[in-house]
C-alpha cells in the first residue's frame, strides 16, 4: 500500500484559498496579533467586534502551520478527564474548565453560521473504554459529569455494537460537540474580517518585539515596522520563542484522510470519536463521505524525523481502526504528521506572563481542545484589553499555580 504524505489534508481539499500581501511598509495599530491561523482568525474577529484597529502577520501563508495539520474535532471534553483534573486543580476550578469549553463549542457554532463553506457540522461525542480495565474509571467519570449536569449517556457493549458497530466494552455519548474544516474556517472569517477593514500580511516574520512606554514596536525581518498599543503573539507553538520561559512540550501526532465510503456507515454520521487510552485514536467524517483518523502521538519534536514516520503510523492508525470496525473497510487516501504542544494540567495559557511586558499578551490554545479553547481565550483577551477581567482569566492564565 503506497501511503501519500505531505501537506495536510485541507491544503490539498482546499487548495491556497488566497494570499496575502506581505508587510512592505512600517504601520501602526491598536492591537498586532502574531499568527493568521485559527487562533488568531479568532481573536482578531473578537477585537473588531468591539471597534478595534487590527494588524495580522504571519511568516507562512495563511492557516498554513497548525491550522492546516488540525483534525478539528470540537469537544468540551477536555483531555484530562473531569475527575483527574478535580485533583490536579481542584473540583469548583474543573468543573469551571469543563463549563467554559461547553460554551466555547456552542460559540464556535455561532460564528460559523454567519459564514459559507467551513464544514461546520454539529455533532456527539464518543468517549469509549479501550479496555474493560477502564470500565470502572470512565463511569465514574459519567456520574460525575451526570451529577455536574453535562448531557452525557451510557452505552453497554451491547447497545454501542448495535448503534456503532464498535467493538468496545462500553462509552459515553456527550453533546455538544462538532467539527469543521479549520483551514476553510480560518480564510472565511479573515475574508469577512479584511472587508470590515483588517490589514492581513502574511509571509511577514517577526523578529523581535521591543517595549517602550507607551506602544510595543514589532520588527520584521526584511525591515518595516510595527507599532501597536499590543501585541497578542498566537503563534502556535512557536509562541515559545517570545517567552521567557518553556511552559509546554512539543509533540507530534499523525492523521489520515481515507479514501470516499461507499456506501458511508450511517452509524459514524453526526458522532466523533476517541478513546480512553494515552495518546489516544480519533477520528470523525469528512463532507465527501471519508473518514478523517488520527492518534498515534509521540515526543519527537523534529518535523523531518517525524515526517519520516508518517507512512508507519498511519498504517498503524489503520489497523487500530481495523480492529475497533471489523465490517467497515478503509483505505488511506492521504496521510500527514503535525507538531502540536501541550501543557502539565492540559489547559492553555491566555494572557501576559509575569516575566514579559504586560502589553505583550499571549495566546497558547494548547491540547487537544486548541479550537475550544481559542474561542474562550478570544474572550479573555478582548476584555483585558477593554480593562475589564474575564471570568476564566485567572485559570486560564499564567498566574495559576505551576504544575
Amino acid at each position: 500500500m503506497d501511503v501519500k504524505s505531505g501537506y495536510p489534508w485541507w491544503l490539498v481539499s482546499n487548495g491556497l484559498s488566497h494570499e496575502y500581501p506581505p508587510l512592505r511598509d512600517d504601520c501602526a495599530c491598536e492591537v498586532a496579533i502574531i499568527g493568521a491561523g485559527i487562533t488568531g482568525a479568532l481573536i482578531a474577529n473578537a477585537l473588531m467586534d468591539v471597534g478595534m484597529d487590527i494588524v495580522v502577520l504571519d511568516q507562512r501563508d495563511v492557516g498554513w502551520g497548525s491550522t492546516a495539520a488540525s483534525t478539528a474535532l470540537l469537544q468540551y471534553e477536555i483531555d484530562i478527564e473531569l475527575i483527574e483534573l478535580e485533583e490536579v486543580i481542584g473540583k469548583s476550578e474543573a468543573l469551571r474548565a469543563y463549563h467554559a469549553c461547553e460554551g466555547g463549542v456552542r460559540k464556535l457554532g455561532q460564528i460559523a453560521s454567519e459564514l459559507d463553506g467551513v464544514g461546520y457540522l454539529d455533532c456527539e461525542s464518543l468517549y469509549f473504554a479501550s479496555s474493560p480495565k477502564h470500565v470502572k474509571r470512565l463511569r465514574a467519570e459519567y456520574a460525575r459529569r451526570r451529577s455536574k449536569g453535562f448531557d452525557v449517556q451510557w452505552l453497554g457493549e451491547q447497545p454501542l455494537h448495535d448503534r456503532f458497530e464498535l467493538e468496545a466494552p462500553a462509552a459515553l455519548l456527550s453533546r455538544p460537540a462538532a467539527q469543521i474544516d479549520p483551514y476553510a474556517f480560518a480564510h472565511a472569517l479573515f475574508a469577512r474580517k479584511c472587508a470590515q477593514g483588517l490589514r492581513l500580511f502574511d509571509r511577514t516574520r517577526v523578529a523581535s518585539i521591543t517595549c517602550d512606554p507607551s506602544h510595543v514596536e514589532l520588527q520584521t525581518e526584511h525591515g518595516p515596522l510595527v507599532r501597536a498599543r499590543h501585541v497578542i503573539v498566537a503563534a502556535g507553538y512557536e509562541t515559545e520563542r517570545f517567552l521567557p520561559k518553556t511552559v509546554a512540550r512539543n509533540r507530534s501526532s499523525y492523521a489520515f484522510v481515507s479514501e470516499p465510503l461507499d456506501p458511508f456507515p450511517r452509524a459514524l454520521n453526526g458522532c466523533v470519536g476517541w478513546e480512553t487510552a494515552r495518546p489516544y485514536i480519533y477520528w470523525r467524517v469528512t463532507d465527501d463521505g471519508r473518514l478523517i483518523v488520527g492518534g498515534e502521538d509521540d515526543p519527537i519534536d523534529n518535523a523531518l524525523k517525524r515526517d519520516l514516520k508518517v507512512a508507519a503510523k498511519s498504517r498503524k492508525l489503520l489497523k487500530r481502526m481495523g480492529e475497533l470496525f471489523p465490517r467497515l473497510s478503509l483505505e488511506i487516501g492521504f496521510a500527514w504528521g503535525g507538531t502540536f504542544a501541550e501543557t502539565v494540567d492540559g489547559l492553555p495559557w491566555f494572557g501576559p506572563h509575569s516575566k514579559s511586558d504586560p502589553r505583550i499578551l499571549f495566546a497558547m490554545a494548547y491540547g487537544g481542545n486548541g479550537i475550544t479553547y481559542s474561542v474562550i481565550g478570544a474572550q479573555i483577551l478582548r476584555e483585558r484589553l477593554l480593562g475589564r477581567e474575564h471570568e476564566m482569566a485567572h485559570l486560564f492564565g499564567f498566574d495559576r499555580v505551576s504544575r
